[in-house]
């Protein structure tokens, strides 16, 4: 009898308590949660390398990542160089020929790859040690052959004519061309000429100027052990020549006085594709990055976005409408807004794109848009936490952007501190309306008449012809 009015006293609070309980109300969200990120392991070469190391045992895997972090190059007459030096780079070395080398990475079921100034390579922790050492031979005893060379550039040649009427190729490149000049490393292009122009020795040279250790990363995570692996870089690293790549310096670009229309004409075009496109000074160690991401992420960050919203499910202009927001700490990065839409409703897209900038730079965005965004970085976030390659990217960025070493500690309490005053500052600072250029590559015979009647806030939007290289021309006759 006891034991029951102790239940029935004990079950009299609860429904007491849970009836004091306002369930209409979503509760407060509490305190974001303490981060704690391994902290890699560092030491540096003589020569200059940077090594960081992130022990993880979970799984008998190791992946290698070098990065050389240079300034852009400006490849100028010879655009194309990197290209070739990326492809050669990784095709054996010196003292092991190129099949038994690809042979030996797949036996041993492991994989690796170059870039102009960069490596990557992956295998099980038991092939680790020959990985490393495949990896490390062919970066700084690459095997460059005029037979290897001439095969690269045909490749590299034949890739070019099959771009010739490619309409998304010729957009990307007239918008890089016109937003940084032909004469700045974003902005420059390879064609067939500037290829040709380019020989073994050029390669050479590039790769003796750029892939040095000055400003090299190398980064290991996975199932070894420090020691280990500081062994195998002093003894197959040291070798590297301590070098500093050419100090060059650029122009700084900026946006156009006014917004106008930059159009390419492309007959074969069945469809336009539409760029919106402005420079912002936008680094990662800004005060207003997170504000800046989470204005783009509300504008055009995905199929919830309000150019997705806009242009595909409401007025069905396309398949997907989207915007990308850059960080660069070389130069300004591009803030862009796309679409590919149908011929006949190019000029209306336009309007709809420059809309929906002009209205999250002038309206605060909603509580429900601000908190949606913050939940998918917060989502992403976490779920990167789990892999050990994050915690080395998130190492290399605090070395190679200079930010606080507990920026990512801090990244969820930052993020949730952003007001939807925040976000609109951030727009209006990284997101022009004022100075956009507007590049539409399309079949003129169709588009040109209704572009040339766009007016937006009240005023006409001058159109400006260029051809697929981004150089001035007059308007198109049909």
């Amino acid at each position: 009898m006891k034991k029951l009015y102790i239940t029935l006293i004990l079950g009299f609070i609860a429904f007491n308590l849970q009836a004091q309980i306002d369930r209409s109300k979503m509760p407060e969200p509490g305190p974001a949660p303490e981060i704690n990120l391994s902290e890699p392991l560092h030491y540096e070469l003589k020569n200059g390398l940077k090594v960081l190391v992130v022990e993880n045992h979970k799984l008998p895997r190791v992946s290698m990542q070098l990065l050389i972090d240079n300034p852009p190059t400006l490849e100028g007459e010879k655009a194309g160089v990197s290209a070739l030096t990326a492809s050669l780079l990784g095709n054996g070395s010196k003292s092991i020929p190129k099949d038994d080398f690809n042979e030996e990475v797949d036996f041993l079921g492991a994989r690796i790859n170059f870039g102009s100034q960069s490596a990557y390579a992956s295998s099980l922790s038991k092939y680790f040690p020959r990985i490393f050492e495949l990896m490390a031979d062919a970066a700084i005893n690459p095997n460059f052959t005029e037979e290897e060379f001439e095969k690269e550039k045909q490749k590299l040649l034949t890739s070019l004519k099959s771009m010739e009427k490619d309409v998304s190729a010729i957009s990307n490149r007239v918008a890089n061309a016109l937003a940084y000049g032909t004469g700045h490393p974003y902005g420059e292009y390879v064609t067939e000429e500037t290829v040709k122009n380019v020989t073994l020795l050029d390669v050479v040279q590039f790769y003796e100027d750029y892939f040095v250790p000055a400003n090299a990363y190398l980064v290991v995570v996975g199932d070894v052990e420090f020691n280990k692996v500081k062994s195998l870089v002093d003894e197959y690293f040291t070798p590297w020549i301590k070098a500093t790549p050419p100090s060059l310096s650029f122009s700084k670009p900026s946006n156009v006085q006014y917004t106008q229309i930059n159009f390419v004409d492309v007959p074969n075009a069945v469809q336009s594709e539409v760029i919106v496109e402005s420079l912002a000074d936008l680094q990662m160690k800004n005060d207003d990055f997170l504000a800046a991401l989470l204005a783009n992420k509300i504008l055009g960050g995905g199929a919830q976005a309000r150019l997705f919203l806009n242009l595909r499910e409401d007025k069905a202009y396309t398949y997907g409408a989207y915007s990308q927001i850059g960080n660069d700490k070389y130069a300004p990065s591009p803030f862009t807004a796309s679409a590919k839409v149908r011929n006949v409703v190019t000029d209306s897209a336009v309007v709809e794109i420059l809309k929906e900038i002009d209205n999250i730079v002038k309206q605060p965005v909603t509580d429900e848009e601000l908190k949606d965004a913050k939940a998918k970085y917060v989502g992403s976030f976490v779920l990167a936490l789990e892999k050990p390659e994050t915690i080395a990217r998130y190492a290399l960025n605090i070395e190679t952007e200079g930010l606080p070493k507990d920026y990512y500690r801090t990244y969820l309490e930052r993020l949730n501190a952003v007001t939807k005053e925040d976000v609109q500052k951030a727009a209006q600072k990284y997101m022009s309306i004022n100075n956009a250029r507007v590049v539409v590559t399309g079949k003129g015979s169709e588009v040109i008449e209704n572009l040339e009647k766009i007016t937006f806030n009240g005023e006409k939007v001058p159109v400006k012809y260029y051809d697929k290289f981004a150089k001035n021309t007059e308007k198109p006759k049909f």
